[in-house]
């Protein structure tokens, strides 16, 4: 290839396998990758390093890197290294990772799934059936009157027969690249059905009137960073609480956007990271008017809602040091509260009596609790933890310190995936059904997807598994509307819509689906996406053959248009 003027091309350096592993590529300080093809990367750049020396690898020698005149500019030279090197255990001589929907083990670790050594994540029985080894856990039997009291008043809106589920699984609307960066969390409004809010990593809210598509706005100015929790005021609806790794408790009004920093855990600035605290878990008490917010050093703090100032000292629920990632209050029973984080604990609460060492019961973990819902009645608890578990306790008068039954799920995540939460759905009475993102890809016609999985923690088996073609994106952030059957699920920086097949539409032969895309730049959006996962950084986050066949429009701010798509 000719060179330009004026331009020269680096030298390129081609380790061999004999050379010593000190050329390992910066990308793999990973603990575990971000589901993409790093293999085909590399092969892409050899193929171009190849094309550019006439198809010859070329080996640097002593006089080429003595040439004064690339000193001279301080120029290094770039090094490609042919070894093999595994993305998991980072030794030489074997891969391991995903090969589009594949998941390749590394011999030096057990299966990823399962966490079990013997067998592959291919062949594991998990993978297969999700309810394998799952056996409900025998009732405890008590002769204590309060307790039977506690457990029917709790119990009383539950029913015996289980009624069928109905599974929202086609995309109806969508806002592609709604959020400038990836979504971290959802919340329906409790009054208006049509109005989602969500929020993403850089701090951003958005508000978003699903029923028109295109009525929706971002407000920008509330968090400086990650906004990880979202509850709305219960004595207005109209606005908002907030909680951010900034540190800060806002207090926003959804009409006018006007935020009020409640409480700031870093009034002096940036300390370094020893001294910066983040908020993370929080949740609202109706009856006592009080918000719940936790940090990343293990404590809690109390906002009082009606003169939006603290409320008593901070205390120590979790181990001192270690993220409270997760806060929900009891439904019927708001004294109550469940709390999760890093020490691998789920913990209950009495408010009334909160201090150090006090909690109620402690529910033990393998490794980092990611949430902890009590369910609709509050006498039961769903816990989610990156050891690839659902755990679900079926009554928090009973045993606790095991749970009634472990759920294998594929849920282990990487830095840049906002955590996977396993929620209840708040329609069903049987308080069985729950809703989470899924972390290993499967092939389908051909295409690496991640589907959305609908499981039944009763038997522990797959009730449905909901997935669109055109979203190439993990799912980890999903929501279902506590009136209706919608789901909303946050892929990246997009959020969509989707609701039940009709009957009617079982054989359709036109289905028309609104979808807004922004962007600043339509031209980004010609291009084909090919990475699977959600690398803030890059803007290859959605599979563009979803509009091929119609125009792709932007939208600046909060005005977008819609576009209609064939339904495949």
């Amino acid at each position: 290839m000719p060179s330009l003027p004026n331009q020269r091309f680096p030298r390129i350096v081609i380790a061999r396998d004999s050379d010593t592993e000190e050329e390992s590529s910066s990308s793999e300080e990973e603990e575990e990758e971000v589901e993409g093809d790093d293999n085909e990367e590399e092969e892409e750049e050899e193929t171009h390093v190849e094309k550019l020396k006439g198809k010859t690898p070329i080996v640097s020698t002593e006089n080429e890197d003595s040439d004064p005149k690339s000193k001279r500019k301080g120029k290094t030279p770039i090094t490609i290294s042919l070894k093999k090197v595994c993305k998991v255990c980072k030794k030489t001589g074997h891969e391991a990772g995903f090969k589009g929907a594949t998941y390749i083990d590394c011999p030096m670790k057990p299966c990823f799934l399962c966490k079990v050594p013997g067998h592959t994540t291919m062949t594991c029985p998990h993978r297969i059936a999700t309810e394998h080894g799952v056996v409900p856990a025998s009732r405890r039997n008590t002769n204590k009157p309060v307790t039977y009291v506690f457990e029917r008043q709790l119990r009383h809106i539950g029913l015996l027969v289980k009624a069928s589920f109905t599974i929202p699984d086609q995309v109806h609307c969508a806002v592609v690249r709604y959020h400038s960066r990836r979504v971290t969390c959802l919340e329906f409004h409790p009054t208006n059905c049509n109005i989602l809010l969500s929020g993403d990593k850089k701090g951003q809210l958005g508000v978003w009137d699903y029923n028109k598509v295109y009525e929706k706005v971002v407000y920008g100015n509330i968090h400086s960073c990650i906004l990880n929790n979202i509850r709305f005021n219960p004595m207005n609806d109209g606005t908002v609480y907030a909680a951010s790794s900034d540190g800060t408790v806002s207090f926003t009004d959804l009409e006018t956007g006007v935020s009020e920093p409640l409480m700031n855990l870093n009034p002096n600035g940036w300390q370094g990271p020893n001294s910066w605290r983040m908020l993370y878990g929080m949740d609202v008490n109706p009856e006592r008017n009080l918000v719940l917010v936790a940090d990343n050093f293990g404590v809690i703090s109390m906002l009082d809602m009606r003169s939006n100032s603290r409320s008593g000292d901070a205390v120590l629920i979790h181990k001192k040091g270690t993220k409270v990632v997760g806060l929900h209050c009891n439904p019927l029973q708001p004294d109550l509260f469940l709390s999760c984080g890093n020490d691998h604990f789920a913990r209950i609460w009495d408010v009334r009596r909160l201090e150090a060492g006090s909690s109620l019961a402690s529910l033990q973990h393998g490794r980092v609790v990611n949430s902890a819902y009590f369910s609709r009645s509050g006498s039961k608890i769903l816990t989610t933890s990156i050891d690839n578990r659902i755990r679900v306790w079926d009554s928090i008068f009973g045993d606790l310190d095991s749970p009634s039954r472990e759920i294998v799920h594929s849920h282990d995540f990487n830095r840049h995936l906002t955590p996977f939460r396993a929620e209840w759905d708040p329609k069903d009475p049987s308080e069985s059904l729950v809703v989470i993102g899924r972390y290993i890809s499967e092939n389908y016609n051909g295409a690496a997807l991640h589907p959305i999985d609908f499981i039944d923690t009763g038997s522990g088996q797959l009730v449905a598994e909901v997935m669109d073609p055109n979203i190439t994106t993990i799912s980890p952030v999903n929501k279902l509307h506590p009136k209706e059957d919608i789901l909303a699920s946050g892929s990246s920086r997009s959020i969509f819509i989707w609701k039940p097949k009709e009957e009617s539409e079982l054989v359709p032969e036109k289905d028309e689906r609104k979808i807004v895309l922004c962007g600043s730049d339509a031209k980004k959006f010609k291009r084909k996406s090919g990475g699977k996962g959600e690398d803030d950084s890059g803007d290859d986050d959605y599979d563009t053959s979803y509009y091929k066949k119609g125009k792709s429009p932007s939208c600046k701010g909060a005005k977008g248009r819609t576009m209609k798509s064939r339904n495949r």
